[in-house]
């Protein structure tokens, strides 16, 4: 499984002795950089960034640091290395060899799951393509940059699968997750929450906090996959998944604490006149993005995943970590409106395992925002960060459309309902954001309303270095 860094294509799948297929992706690597000249990071065509790109796939010393020309970097194909001895962990055929190639009974299944995931990766790169304009400091947008080149290699990773499992219908599904776009009335990306624009850096550091929280949730329920090329396809995404996710949760963190500054230094909490985001509104827009990853998860109770787990095609996150790997009866309890309140219901976890999922996802959430309101709590601020109800907001599942709380109480009539309701950002809030998030592209410097972060990228100066060079 060594790296062919020499082929057209940098992989370590063998392409070099697969001369059709290597042909194949490299028309597809010039329709993609045609692609992302169109819809990756803004005005950074012809930068230089300070980059970490694979050469390896171990877990030590897999990546490399430099800075590359944008316009000549190189993507590639990477899996973990194969196991001659591995077995399905899961499912009705627990225990026998995994697959190296797509069970016919089993192709459309695994073409949706790997149009889905593909079609996600493009996505978040077409969603944040105008934050480089107006990026808070080099770093920052360093870190956009390498988020974008990475969600650009998943997709890569989805079109390999699709053009060497897949044939001519694989092939055309692959062009297609170039067609679409973020947003676009007529030719739209698959998931909703993939469509809405992300205009502020506040939503971008919250997408990767929760979004690309649920990406390693959905690459963990196939990372075990009896469809060995797709298992090792995302145990390497997973190796780069974990540092979209620290861009979420490290620049909320850093927006938090320039908040706390500037509370303590004008000794109230409406610090927006001083170019500071207030609480209320990092809660406001908490509440803006979480219902929209709620949604992706899916409806709790699916009889497609239920089967897809007994056929040995997607598990619980961290299926190795269980138990039992079979029948899965334990019970998990999930809520159904009704015309009279809120019905708990118990069901062997194998119906519902995309609740499962979002329990997971829930769970590891609250922990991170407890960390945060440590933070808030030890500046002697009475506020507290939350992740709102699975109730709130939905726009699919069983609570679509019904008016909730962020607390998931019913809404009060009162009320203008959600989208009119106190609860999501308003007008001023986009406006502040907007006022606020004027770029600073320079080394040494960042914006007023962030806190720089603790440490740069490889040991490299936080602040003070050229990490985009124009």
């Amino acid at each position: 499984m060594e790296v062919d860094l020499a082929c057209a294509i940098p992989n370590n799948v063998g392409l070099a002795d697969k001369p059709q297929l290597l042909a194949l992706l490299q028309s597809f690597d010039r329709q993609y950089r045609d692609w992302w000249a169109a819809t990756g990071p803004l005005a950074t065509r012809a930068a230089s960034v300070y980059l970490r790109t694979p050469i390896g796939v171990n877990a030590e010393g897999w990546a490399s640091y430099a800075q590359r020309p944008l316009s000549e970097y190189r993507w590639g194909v990477f899996q973990t290395p194969a196991r001659a001895d591995k077995r399905v962990l899961f499912g009705a055929r627990a225990g026998q060899p995994v697959w190296q190639d797509v069970p016919d009974e089993h192709r459309p299944y695994l073409m949706h799951h790997l149009v889905i995931q593909g079609d996600t990766e493009p996505g978040s790169v077409e969603q944040a393509r105008r934050l480089a304009a107006i990026a808070p400091s080099l770093y920052d947008l360093r870190n956009l940059v390498q988020f974008s080149v990475e969600e650009g290699r998943h997709l890569w990773a989805m079109v390999h699968l699709l053009y060497e499992y897949f044939g001519a219908q694989g092939r055309d599904e692959a062009e297609h997750l170039l067609a679409r776009r973020s947003g676009d009335a007529t030719a739209p990306r698959l998931l909703d929450a993939f469509n809405e624009p992300i205009d502020d850096w506040l939503s971008h550091f919250l997408w990767c906090f929760l979004a690309d929280r649920d990406g390693k949730y959905q690459l963990l329920s196939v990372a075990e996959s009896a469809f060995d090329p797709l298992a090792r396809s995302a145990q390497f995404m997973l190796t780069e998944e974990a540092h979209h996710m620290f861009i979420g949760e490290d620049g909320l963190r850093r927006v938090v604490e320039r908040t706390l500054q500037l509370m303590r230094e004008l000794d109230r909490d409406d610090i927006g006149a001083a170019g500071g985001i207030p609480l209320a509104t990092i809660q406001r827009y908490i509440n803006q993005w979480a219902p929209r990853i709620h949604d992706l998860f899916g409806n709790d109770q699916s009889r497609r995943v239920a089967e897809a787990f007994d056929a040995g095609l997607r598990s619980r996150a961290h299926e190795s970590g269980f138990a039992e790997h079979q029948r899965l009866d334990e019970p998990v309890t999930i809520e159904r409106p009704t015309r009279t309140g809120i019905d708990q219901v118990r069901l062997p976890a194998r119906e519902v395992l995309n609740a499962v999922a979002r329990q997971q996802w829930s769970a590891e959430v609250k922990v991170l925002l407890t960390r945060l309101n440590r933070i808030i709590e030890r500046a002697g601020v009475s506020f507290a960060l939350r992740l709102p109800s699975e109730r709130f907001n939905r726009r699919f599942g069983p609570f679509a459309g019904a008016a909730y709380t962020p607390e998931g109480e019913p809404l009060n009539a009162n009320l203008d309902g959600a989208s009119g309701s106190p609860f999501l950002p308003t007008d001023t809030d986009r406006d502040l954001l907007r006022a606020v998030m004027q770029p600073v592209l320079e080394p040494g410097r960042i914006a007023g309303w962030i806190a720089p972060p603790a440490r740069g990228i490889n040991s490299l100066p936080a602040l003070d270095y050229d990490y985009v060079r124009f």
